[in-house]
């Protein structure tokens, strides 16, 4: 069946979201004659393969192809690599991840468990003979060694296959060495626990012992014949794993990176390169102090670098902490109301910009992703640009509205963009501002076409996107509302971006008009517009009332006949919104929400609503299954469609039954929809295809729309 043959829902589910085929995952080598990247051989297809591209003719070589080197085996993955691929929420096949030497002229990666090697300039590529199964294996950035984790052990292997040996052994069944613990890489998104010398004669590992941590049992209730799956799940208020670091030497000799642990237990960051000695940044538990220490390798000792401290929260951010080539301190630091890039004790950027990460430290500039600032002259709604920054200036590099991320090394960049006219994105290769290759894109052509219109609503000028149906004409009066929000933290929806409203889009074209507004607490904004919900989450739904009131006299919006659907953070946002505003909102798809914010980890949990123990109240205030929660305000009681995935390790399912329970306790029907085997991704194509179908047929039927 051709892509023009398929329904939305099913291509939509087929194409993991048009991701598949897309090229992704780029690296520049420095001396600027290769860009190494992955892309799948069509957009339905999985599997991920390796390839080399030379930017002044455009010619690709594919080095890498799991078929081959897997003798057309299917692929076997260990549940560790199944759980890093759900904190990564890579829902790819093959090479979903490798890594390179110093020069980008060896890679290595896992595939089924085992550890390859490709030389990038002869394009050949081999298996190692190590024990495994093998997760996350990295060069030596002089290429002659692989370090890799395999059964909790840190190993190293010789690049030819030769020396195998271990660094570090676990001495129990709950450390690992090398490995990122869950609340690392689910939410610090620091998905590595071993980093190499830039001399490649050491390494530091971190340690991970969880058996502080409390554990959970995950069933499949479709299969009681199979054992629950034991998870150390560090909930709110409880303890996290002991995450300590060692410097160790290539024979296995290790010393003990010391600092207060007991006040910075979170080991949120490392960098190392030859600006400077090994670099960590530090966060205390309530995460408004932060340190940046400076290790000393040979005796393991720390000096503190510098100190941030902010009342509500510290974020983290991508590419920093790290050295400038002059030995002077990079970050990203809320300051005077702006999110600004620092090089030593001076911002380089003001509240023109807001920050979002560091892409490239060049030996003259800095290159940096950044949207534009509350002060900027006029507004970019959804944007997101590429920029230079140095002593002399700032200066943008991305054209175009969009949605735009570079890589770079040298004078080499790849631009990656994305638009809202055109679907997917466009990866070029370019020096000097000036274009040499697009790299090729395999991924298939949506068969509708997103005709969103990014605007802002309300007092507050929350950002929107609205999407009617495709044809709507004025005399068709007004529609029924559906709004589509993530509305929290981290979960920036309205983009400049085609692809990232076809969703919606589809929904629209089922005869809704469809509203995605990012209130308070969303990114991309401001550091104060990001805060506002400390220990207040439900100002997350107020936003999306006022963001539907702001837009109902331009919009065709019928206020009588308003629904709200959500996945995890969006929801909890559809659960609040039936619940509390009954008189706004008539239907609600709960899509794995969090319900019971005691359930929810630590490092995020914390972060917004602060220690359970000594603030009950204010997790009370924004639960959902607490008298708070279900509040009498809403005697009016609202359809409700409760989906969860019953493999769920993030927003594990008890958020989802627990509601269920309460609400049946308080007499309010409802509908429940589990998925048995499904984990927070849903990445199974039939199950991402009939959820859509599902949720349309309820909201139609609870908005009498059944006819329509």
């Amino acid at each position: 069946m051709t892509s023009a043959n398929l329904s939305f829902p099913r291509q939509h589910a087929r194409t993991q979201r048009f991701t598949l085929g897309a090229p992704r995952a780029f690296t520049v080598s420095p001396d600027e004659t290769r860009v190494i990247f992955l892309r799948s051989a069509s957009g339905t297809d999985r599997t991920n393969r390796l390839w080399v591209l030379d930017p002044v003719s455009g010619q690709e070589r594919l080095v890498a192809d799991p078929e081959a080197l897997l003798g057309g085996s299917a692929e076997r993955l260990s549940p560790q690599e199944r759980a890093r691929r759900e904190r990564t929420r890579e829902g790819s096949a093959g090479i979903v991840s490798y890594a390179v030497d110093a020069a980008a002229e060896l890679a290595a990666f896992a595939l089924s468990g085992k550890v390859y090697v490709a030389e990038l300039r002869a394009g050949t590529a081999r298996a190692l003979p190590v024990p495994g199964p093998v997760i996350d294996p990295r060069p030596s950035p002089d290429g002659r060694h692989i370090a890799y984790v395999s059964k909790g052990a840190l190993r190293i292997v010789g690049a030819e296959g030769d020396g195998d040996r271990a660094l570090a052994e676990p001495e129990d069944a709950h450390v690992t060495y090398g490995l990122a613990e869950f609340i690392a890489a689910e939410e610090m998104h620091r998905f590595r626990g071993f980093w190499w010398s830039p001399d490649s004669d050491r390494l530091l590992v971190a340690r991970a012992d969880d058996s502080p941590v409390q554990r959970w049992w995950i069933a499949d209730p479709a299969h009681p014949e199979r054992r629950p799956t034991e998870v150390a799940y560090p909930a709110a208020g409880t303890a996290n794993a002991d995450v300590r670091l060692f410097v160790t030497d290539l024979e296995g000799a290790r010393t003990e990176v010391v600092w207060d642990r007991a006040a910075f237990p979170y080991l949120a960051q490392v960098h190392w390169s030859s600006a400077g000695a090994p670099l960590l940044l530090v966060q205390a538990r309530d995460q408004r102090s932060q340190r940046y220490l400076a290790v000393d390798p040979e005796s393991g000792e720390t000096r503190i670098v510098h100190v941030d401290e902010d009342p509500v929260w510290l974020d983290l951010f991508g590419g920093v902490p790290a050295w400038a080539p002059d030995g002077r301190l990079v970050r990203i630091v809320d300051e005077g109301g702006a999110r600004v890039l620092a090089v030593g004790d001076r911002p380089l950027t003001g509240a023109q910009l807001h920050v979002q990460a560091v892409l490239d430290i060049g030996d003259s500039d800095i290159l940096i992703s950044a949207v534009a600032g509350e002060e900027a002259a006029a507004p970019e709604i959804g944007e997101s640009h590429v920029y230079r920054v140095n002593e002399l200036g700032i200066e943008r590099i991305s054209e175009g509205v969009g949605v735009h991320s570079a890589v770079r090394s040298g004078d080499l960049t790849v631009l990656v963009s994305a638009t809202p006219d055109e679907p997917g994105s466009a990866a070029w290769v370019v020096r000097d501002g000036k274009r040499l290759v697009r790299i090729a894109s395999f991924a298939q052509e949506p068969v509708l076409s997103a005709g969103v219109t990014l605007t802002e609503g309300g007092a507050r000028r929350i950002p929107c996107a609205v999407l009617l149906p495709t044809g709507y004409q004025e005399s068709d009066g007004p529609l029924p509302v559906l709004m589509d929000p993530y509305g929290g933290p981290h979960g920036r929806r309205v983009v400049a971006a085609h692809n990232a409203h076809l969703t919606s889009q589809w929904f629209a074209d089922q005869g809704f008009a469809v509203v995605v507004a990012d209130g308070r607490g969303a990114p991309g904004r401001s550091p104060a517009w990001e805060k506002a919900v400390r220990d207040n989450l439900v100002l997350t739904m107020e936003d999306q009332v006022e963001a539907l009131h702001g837009l109902a006299g331009r919009f065709p919006l019928d206020l009588s006949r308003v629904a709200i659907r959500g996945w995890s953070f969006g929801g909890y946002l559809a659960g609040l919104a039936v619940l509390r505003r009954p008189d706004v909102f008539h239907a609600a798809v709960v899509g794995a929400p969090v319900t019971d914010q005691r359930l929810y980890d630590t490092h995020y949990t914390e972060r917004y609503l602060g220690d359970p123990a000594r603030q009950p109240e204010v997790y009370a205030y924004n639960s959902l299954i607490t008298d708070d929660g279900l509040s009498e305000a809403a005697e009016q009681v609202r359809p409700m469609l409760i989906v969860h995935g019953m493999g769920d390790d993030n927003v594990v399912v008890a958020h989802a039954l627990r509601l269920s329970s309460a609400l049946l306790a308080a007499g309010r029907p409802h509908e429940v929809l589990p998925l048995s085997g499904v984990t927070h991704m849903t990445p199974q194509e039939q199950v991402a295809e009939n959820l859509l179908l599902l949720q349309v047929d309820f909201l139609k039927r609870s908005l009498g729309l059944s006819g329509v």
